[in-house]
């Protein structure tokens, strides 16, 4: 395996950039990620009922606010395997949602998670991290840990298809975040591969495809000409 792809590489990755992640990420995406985040869960009706969802790679709870806007009575689980990440999702979770965020730190290609048993399963920005097999082995687990019926939604910073766009894309991932990197903890390092990630993953058009071999019901979905892109979809109830 690519080393890039190693889960201890990732974790270490993300257990540096833990302490200024967040804001980098908000500053740099001019407040575009928030709206992303928002905009992911569109797909999925907003329900009041007591539905079990999880946010894969949920990283520092970024997303929470709006999934527990979209689903204020949901048993609501989030798992990542960056300690120092999850670090800070335990700080919000006490200090905005009163400890009502089940977080559980494990890996979303290998974990304890009970099949057949949430009604959603949502990720923000963590599909770029994955290699093509890995992918497989999300969507696997995706399917495996989804009731029947239940529905799901995905979505990650994407190459726009403009040439135009894609190349002040190019020039804001590469250069412009590694530098708000440098000034916030000192070392961009860590930054720039979040634009090799982004320049190898491209959009999720084949993470569609991945989805769809394993039986599930699939849509894409492209936001501000393709500077995002992700995919929605449910595991279709067996016919008896």
């Amino acid at each position: 395996m690519n080393n890039q792809y190693d889960p201890e590489y990732i974790k270490t990755l993300f257990n540096k950039m833990s302490g200024s992640y967040e804001r980098v990420n908000y500053i740099t995406s001019f407040g575009f990620s928030l709206r992303w985040r928002k905009q992911f869960l569109d797909p999925i009706k907003p329900s009041d009922q007591e539905l079990e969802v999880i946010d894969l790679m949920t990283g520092m709870g970024e997303t929470w606010h709006p999934v527990k806007r979209h689903f204020p009575n949901g048993n609501f689980t989030a798992l990542d395997f960056s300690e120092g990440m999850l670090r800070q999702a335990h700080k919000k979770n006490s200090s905005q949602f009163n400890d009502s965020v089940n977080i559980t730190n494990q890996n979303a290609l290998q974990n304890n998670l009970p099949s057949d048993h949430f009604d959603v399963v949502l990720s923000a920005f963590g599909l770029k991290t994955f290699s093509e097999e890995q992918i497989v082995k999300l969507a696997e687990e995706t399917k495996r840990i989804l009731k029947a019926g239940g529905e799901f939604s995905f979505i990650e910073v994407s190459q726009p298809k403009s040439l135009f766009l894609r190349g002040l894309y190019k020039l804001h991932l590469k250069y412009i975040v590694p530098i708000c990197g440098r000034l916030l903890i000192g070392n961009p390092r860590e930054y720039k591969m979040l634009w090799k990630y982004t320049e190898v993953y491209e959009n999720s058009l084949s993470v569609a495809e991945i989805f769809k071999s394993e039986g599930l019901d699939v849509t894409f979905h492209s936001y501000f000409g393709g500077c995002a892109t992700g995919i929605s979809g449910r595991k279709e109830v067996s016919a008896e």
